[in-house]
């Protein structure tokens, strides 16, 4: 570390608590990567919580002139979101929001997830307007900051013209809700030379008719390159003019700290349709006509983008016999009404009769087509990722043609991909703003291929900003990748005119310095990212961060991003004989990227090429934990018996319980914990007792004729009755069996049944021999149990009935306790609902089943009031790291007792040992979803 940031650490470290401040080596490269093709590592990385935190960091960082970084999600793709100096990030704390005027506004802080953002105004019939395609991930200050937009955004509804108000922070420490009459007056008082100057910069433009027209000219198109200089010539108002350049400014003038927008509609009927073309000429006469119609979106893709996802699971026949020539269209379009939508399509088709539509899939509101559909437009960027070559990386960039020279401009692109040699390069983006983005693979390992890089940008930027006069960034923001190009594209005028607005909001330059102005010819060549090979397992990774809001470590240790990235420096330093440094950096792993990973897998349903970062981890486990194989190997072969273990333990604990006093077992038990490192399980005073109820296969019944269901209760269930304060004290094996009794069903026990196990406490350890042979075994079982796969088999734990589906080879119908009710108990029974708020969660194997709507129609059938907590993906339990990492299940659950209404009383899952983590942290006993049902079930 610098003397300088050393100084400023000696400053912080007494106004922010420690565990904001990152300063090792390993975490600071960790979260110093963000989506681009960038790194570089901060010296300092801070998380912090709330306005008054970034008001005391940049004064202390403007008193020592350091330099600083924002940063919300970090999926920027250019380059504008990493740093070498500090980098202040945002926690959970910054996820509020506010509707106002019925869902016509929406006040977000930037920490805000966008795709949250819609969920909250869905109510309404309205949503945010920009619709970039990582909205799942990406947060409102990124979206803001970069005034991203998306397929059906366009220019329009882009942040820039639904901004309503924002309240910002500036690089004195002065903050300015730009609503408030008093704020605003406050600042012409305090700020009136800062005011002028803004004054002075529009009147320069008003009086350059030359550099005026150039501005509006910019702005027909789609353009994120530069700064917003529209400002200037639609606005009047200085306050108007410094809320418009925030947007977009891509963090280097300011703070937005929260932001209002004007929603747009949500159209709650929607059709699409794929048009194919035989040439880029013909799919582009035909976007100008669309253009004259009712369309939302017009999604063009050209013949290599459509052949790279020829192969994709459910993708049209045809697409694999089209030639590289052929283009197509993917067009929405959007209505108040079935009958508005259905003569929008039939205006739009008709304008089409003039064209020769080669292949074609009709409009269609059918959910799985339409999910076809788009999954063809989005799944093009993961599909360039998948393929490439081991240590290279993939680039995306976004450019913009005048709607009228769309063709004649892809086919420039395309000669360029031959003459540079990106023989991989595809081509697709929004055609009515003639909005383009092209994706290929780039490796930076030699001087000769980062030459080669250099020397296309400067043909793509020639072609682009010169010889079109289009904008070399559409809506991915010029980062540093474009920062050599903001002149090129604009002009001496307009370039001079953006550094005298960088000067006018940071005088001292300390602000995202490099980003957006840079006097560097060579900036988005320098300060590469390294993408060495790890492992297969992960070697595709882009680490664009997608993954991170589902996971339930990012809080605590690290994300499947983060992991990745510590991974391959791991690795690298292995390779490159680095034996300390490798050292050093594995005992850092070792907790933060192996022991305290959940290993859920929910990473791979968010990742654009499905990495599960899991998989990885649970092969480092292997290698980790070996030495236990042998007791492993010896429970497995005596699992009856370690059962019985497990509940002598249980009451045991609960007998200690009795003799020594909650509060004081709870002390003695931290103190092991600690002491051990985490070897010594952590008791908790939600511990359940142990099931008494004995379940064999004497407890199978025949008095049903056909109706028939074979019960395989988890070990966790055989072994676990409820917590010691829950009024129900039956076991769940005995609610279960009321409840299938009660529909009139006999009931099947697999023979041995206290021996099965579906292996999942091995496999969540890496030790796959012992897991292999118990799902094995469990699959025998069932397969005869429930002859031949004649009659369903419930699984009444969610991991388990997850496990077992994705591991049996027989043909058998499992299910876990919702789709048991759902699918073969409710016909036969009669659900009287209560007058009850109770809390729902979801595990992150239900989810990865799919089953997250099917959960809540049942609650929904049993509850008038059915609560699923914000931001809770998965509640980090993991097998038993509730035991042995409890920090995960806490950080997991951290945002769960807030949101717990006054009125509730409990909770239910369809998870055991996930339900002891719920029960501690919430506050409230959690149970079995069944508990519930067998309630109101008659």
């Amino acid at each position: 570390m610098t003397d300088i940031h050393q100084q400023l650490l000696s400053r912080l470290e007494p106004v922010l608590d420690a565990t904001q401040i990152i300063t090792d080596e390993a975490r600071r490269l960790a979260y110093g990567t963000d989506a681009s093709f960038y790194r570089m590592v901060p010296q300092i990385v801070l998380r912090l919580d709330n306005l008054s935190q970034v008001q005391q960091v940049i004064a202390l960082c403007a008193e020592l002139h350091v330099p600083y970084t924002y940063r919300a999600a970090g999926t920027s793709l250019s380059g504008q979101a990493v740093s070498d100096s500090v980098l202040i990030t945002l926690s959970d704390q910054w996820r509020g929001h506010r509707i106002e005027a019925n869902g016509l506004k929406i006040t977000l802080q930037p920490g805000v997830i966008g795709a949250d953002a819609n969920r909250y105004l869905a109510p309404f019939g309205r949503k945010i307007g920009p619709d970039p395609a990582s909205i799942n991930t990406c947060k409102i200050g990124g979206i803001a900051a970069n005034n991203a937009s998306g397929m059906c955004c366009g220019t329009a509804q882009n942040s820039f013209r639904t901004v309503n108000g924002m309240t910002l922070l500036l690089t004195d420490g002065t903050v300015l809700d730009t609503r408030d009459e008093a704020s605003t007056a406050a600042f012409h008082q305090s700020h009136s030379h800062l005011l002028a100057e803004i004054e002075a910069l529009r009147d320069d433009v008003q009086a350059n008719p030359a550099l005026k027209e150039k501005i509006q000219h910019k702005y027909r198109l789609k353009n994120t390159t530069g700064y917003a200089l529209n400002a200037l010539t639609d606005f009047q108002d200085p306050i108007d003019i410094i809320e418009h350049l925030m947007i977009g400014s891509e963090g280097t003038l300011g703070f937005i700290a929260d932001i209002t927008y004007n929603t747009v509609e949500e159209h709650p009927h929607k059709a699409s349709a794929l048009l194919v073309f035989d040439s880029i000429e013909e799919a582009s006469e035909a976007t100008a006509v669309l253009a004259r119609t009712p369309v939302s979106a017009v999604e063009m893709m050209d013949g290599r983008a459509m052949r790279s996802v020829a192969d994709k699971p459910g993708m049209p026949e045809f697409i694999a016999r089209l030639d590289l020539e052929a283009a197509a269209l993917l067009v929405e379009s959007r209505a108040g009404s079935e009958e508005a939508l259905l003569s929008q399509c039939e205006t739009i088709m008709h304008s089409m009769a003039a064209f020769t539509i080669i292949e074609s899939v009709p409009f269609t509101s059918e959910p799985t087509t339409v999910n076809t559909l788009w999954a063809i437009r989005k799944g093009m960027f993961p599909a360039v990722g998948a393929v490439r070559e081991t240590g290279t990386t993939v680039i995306i960039e976004d450019v913009a043609f005048p709607v009228a020279d769309l063709a004649k401009g892809v086919r420039d692109l395309q000669a360029l991909f031959e003459q540079f040699r990106y023989d991989e390069a595809i081509i697709f983006g929004h055609a009515l703003e003639g909005n383009l983005h092209f994706v290929f693979t780039q490796g930076f390992d030699t001087q000769t291929e980062i030459d080669r890089y250099g020397a296309f940008m400067d043909a793509v930027a020639e072609l682009v900003a010169v010889k079109y006069q289009g904008s070399l960034k559409a809506e991915h923001g010029t980062g540093r990748n474009m920062a050599p190009y903001v002149e090129l594209e604009w002009g001496k005028d307009a370039y001079q005119l953006m550094q005298r607005i960088k000067r006018v909001f940071d005088p001292q330059g300390l602000l995202n310095p490099g980003v957006i102005i840079n006097d560097n010819p060579k900036a988005h060549i320098t300060h590469l990212k390294p993408m060495p090979a790890a492992d297969p397992r992960v070697d595709r990774c882009i680490e664009c961060g997608f993954c991170e809001p589902v996971c339930p470590s990012r809080t605590l240790s690290l994300s499947p991003r983060q992991r990745i990235v510590l991974y391959r420096e791991l690795q690298h330093r292995r390779r490159q004989g680095q034996t300390a440094e490798a050292k050093a950096l594995e005992e850092v792993f070792n907790y933060q990227g192996i022991d305290t990973c959940a290993a859920t897998g929910l990473c791979a349903e968010r990742c654009p090429v499905g990495i599960n970062t899991g998989d990885l981890i649970k092969q480092l486990r292997t290698e980790k934990y070996q030495r236990f194989t042998p007791i492993a190997r010896w429970t497995a072969n005596h699992f009856a018996t370690t059962t019985r273990l497990v509940k002598t333990g249980l009451g045991s604990a609960h007998s200690a319980k009795s003799l020594l006093g909650e509060a004081r077992l709870t002390r003695i038990s931290d103190r092991l914990h600690r002491l051990s490192q985490g070897r010594t399980p952590q008791w908790l005073p939600e511990l359940p007792m142990m099931n008494r109820h004995q379940l064999s296969q004497a407890s199978s019944t025949q008095s049903h004729g056909e109706r028939k269901i074979v019960y395989m209760p988890s070990c966790a269930s055989r072994t676990m009755g409820q917590q010691s304060d829950n009024p129900d004290t039956r076991s769940l094996t005995e609610v279960t069996l009321s409840l299938i009794e009660k529909a009139g069903f006999d009931v099947i026990i697999p023979e041995t049944v206290n021996d099965l196990c579906c292996g999942m406490p091995y496999d969540s350890k890496g030790m796959q021999a012992p897991a292999r042979q118990k799902i094995s075994q469990l699959e025998d079982s069932l397969w005869e149990a429930s002859q031949h796969g004649r009659y369903p088999v419930l699984i009444d734990t969610s991991p388990c009935a997850k496990r077992s589906l994705e591991h049996f080879t027989k043909l058998m119908h499992i299910v876990e306790p919702v789709g048991l009710v759902l699918h073969y108990l409710m016909p036969h029974l009669t659900l009287k609902r209560k007058q009850e708020t109770i809390m729902l969660h979801i595990t992150c194997s239900s989810r990865r089943m799919g089953l997250e709507h099917e959960m809540i129609e049942l609650a929904n059938a049993c509850a008038s009031r059915v609560v699923v907590p914000e931001h809770i993906q998965c509640c980090g339990w993991a097998g038993d790291k509730g035991f042995t990492t409890p920090e995960l299940n806490a950080a997991s659950l951290s945002p769960l007792k807030a949101q717990i209404p006054d009125e509730c009383t409990r909770g239910f899952s369809n998870s055991r040992t996930c339900e002891i983590g719920l029960s501690h942290h919430s506050g409230i006993p959690y149970e079995s979803i069944l508990y519930l049902v067998d309630e109101v079930a008659h």
